[in-house]
């Protein structure tokens, strides 16, 4: 019996143990199979395979009935230490496993760790339920594709996604919210309300942006440009492709470089000498370099709206919300040390402005510290995450710690909002940095006339554009607020008789308040139109039959609220900015 009690740590251990008798499972029904690794991630586990033959969802289900045999079975999870020679004779025919043990190898480890379920042996560390029976209720949910170690030079393994929870309840309910979630799929909805399209055999990883998607698009950005005007930032635009010397000098060259897209010259076809540029900042950082400052320049605000690239792995793609090219919010403050904390505190303040606009409410935010691939001194590192979490705790604002995840420049803060199905998402970034203006030598005079170092912070709002309208559909299911809206209204004439009155209705609607409003003059029957105006999620349905063209009147169908009845034009216009 699995006490409902359990916490979150334990929910952990307990998912990660299923990903065990998952792999125990497939070892008894599949001899021969290749065993990779099996993580918990964010609400379940998976586990990648190299089978000899390929799976159907079908197999899930043969699985999952020798899953539940082993937890019956009670068996206990024995954890063992081994020399390397030891493990390697163990895993003598699982390369996944011995690549994995040559790098313990050299990483300097003498001794490695195992845990073996009934017959199956696997290379980890735990920890793990005592035994199969403390295994809460579990499903196996999909198949997808991985490269080993993502990479798409390495061989395709499958990987099957599961779940696991303290009791049925919490399974039930988690498996109700996927259903939920596979409804508001960002891209079954665009696909319906024709937002946006996918060419791979043209442009794989990328956006094609329909009329309608695209004035989402500009209404972000609309609202962004009217946001940061306000808050005094400067807008800017810098080139997507620069030299790599540059690249070089910021480091994403020897951090950045698999994920980015090379460029030759036609006069030197055969070197890459340019790179299309994977992040804002450094364009950012020239304009700042173009010419002197001092402290009275500062802080320097400078925002930019800039289209970047990177090559994400195609199994990393996911629509509009993963994409190969993308529109990054960016901004670059440049400030003195004594500016840092009222500029990110404003920063905080602006990211909340946005949320609320956009209705999506905050889950959590994380400090982010230095990873491993970090450029810049121990002392410069020391500094910033000092300085950091010392923002968060003057401004009482909770936060958890997301130790080596930070940018390789400097550490961060990160915003993980909820949207209405309860999914947690990360949007806003705000980066400390210290090592740019060292890199790049920026400089300022301060008041004694001496130049010294500004202060870098880079940041984004909405991240990236494309993935937070993605985000806003699957949270709103499409059903965009009447300000976003691409068509805010559609008259619908019951018959041909009424097409007249009907342009005669959408010219004074407009002329009163420029409504987006269309007419649907098909050969369709009125239920027909009906059907399709609530399909595509329009706020506001404007019936006209014989009698509202005789009283010069409108019937009004409200999305999710049904009929209000018949109204004077004027009394429906002012109810629209209510």
């Amino acid at each position: 019996m699995v006490s409902s009690s359990t916490n979150d740590n334990n929910l952990e251990v307990m998912r990660h143990s299923c990903a065990h008798v998952l792999a125990a499972a497939v070892q008894k029904l599949y001899p021969g199979t290749k065993f990779a690794i099996g993580p918990t991630i964010d609400n379940g586990f998976y586990y990648d395979f190299g089978f000899k033959k390929s799976l159907s969802e079908h197999d899930l289900v043969k699985i999952e009935r020798e899953m539940a045999k082993i937890i019956k079975a009670n068996l206990v999870f024995t954890k063992k230490q081994l020399s390397h020679q030891q493990a390697k004779k163990i895993f003598v025919n699982q390369f996944y496993k011995l690549e994995l043990l040559e790098e313990l190898v050299c990483d300097g480890q003498k001794t490695v760790t195992i845990y073996q379920t009934g017959n199956f042996i696997d290379l980890c560390l735990g920890p793990h339920v005592r035994s199969t029976s403390q295994i809460g209720p579990f499903k196996l949910l999909s198949l997808a594709g991985a490269y080993w170690r993502g990479d798409e030079n390495q061989p395709m393994l499958t990987r099957i996604y599961g779940t696991c929870f303290v009791n049925q309840k919490k399974l039930d309910q988690h498996l109700d919210q996927l259903e939920k979630a596979k409804k508001r799929d960002h891209r079954l909805i665009g696909k319906n309300l024709n937002l946006f399209s996918f060419h791979p055999q043209a442009s794989p990883g990328n956006v094609f942006w329909q009329p309608k998607g695209y004035f989402l698009m500009k209404k972000l950005i609309e609202y962004w440009r009217e946001k940061h005007e306000k808050a005094g930032y400067l807008e800017v635009r810098t080139p997507e492709i620069l030299t790599n010397s540059i690249w070089d000098i910021s480091g994403h060259l020897k951090s950045f470089a698999d994920k980015m897209y090379r460029v030759s010259t036609p006069d030197d076809k055969n070197n890459w000498n340019m790179s299309i540029k994977p992040m804002n900042c450094d364009g950012g950082v020239l304009i700042y370099k173009n010419s002197p400052k001092s402290y009275r320049d500062l802080p320097l605000r400078m925002g930019e709206l800039g289209v970047v690239h990177r090559y994400e792995a195609s199994g990393e793609l996911h629509g509009i919300i993963r994409s190969r090219e993308f529109t990054q919010d960016d901004a670059h403050i440049f400030c003195t040390k004594s500016q840092v904390k009222s500029e990110i505190k404003e920063i905080i303040d602006l990211c909340f402005d946005f949320y609320q606009k956009f209705d999506l409410g905050l889950d959590h935010l994380e400090l982010s510290t230095r990873p491993k691939n970090s450029i810049g001194s121990d002392e410069i590192w020391q500094e910033a995450e000092t300085v950091m979490e010392n923002i968060l705790k003057e401004n009482e604002i909770d936060y958890k710690i997301n130790k080596g995840d930070g940018a390789f420049y400097g550490p961060k803060i990160d915003f993980h909002l909820k949207d209405s199905l309860g999914r947690t998402w990360q949007c806003s970034t705000i980066q400390l940095d210290f090592a740019q203006p060292e890199n790049f030598d920026l400089s300022y005079t301060n008041q004694a006339g001496k130049k010294v170092r500004p202060v870098m912070i880079h940041r984004v709002i909405y991240g990236s554009l494309e993935r937070f309208l993605g985000i806003l559909i699957e949270s709103n299911g499409g059903n965009f607020p009447f300000w976003l809206a691409p068509t805010q209204a559609i008259i619908i004439p019951i018959t041909d008789q009424q097409i007249k009155y009907a342009q005669q209705v959408k010219k004074n609607i407009k002329k009163i308040n420029n409504i987006r409003i269309e007419i649907d003059t098909s050969n369709e029957t009125a239920s027909k139109k009906i059907a399709l105006a609530e399909g595509q999620k329009i706020p506001y349905l404007i019936i006209i039959g014989a009698k509202e063209a005789k009283s010069k009147t409108i019937n009004i169908r409200k999305r999710g609220e049904g009929v209000l009845g018949e109204m004077r034009i004027e009394e429906f216009v002012k109810s629209t900015q209510s």
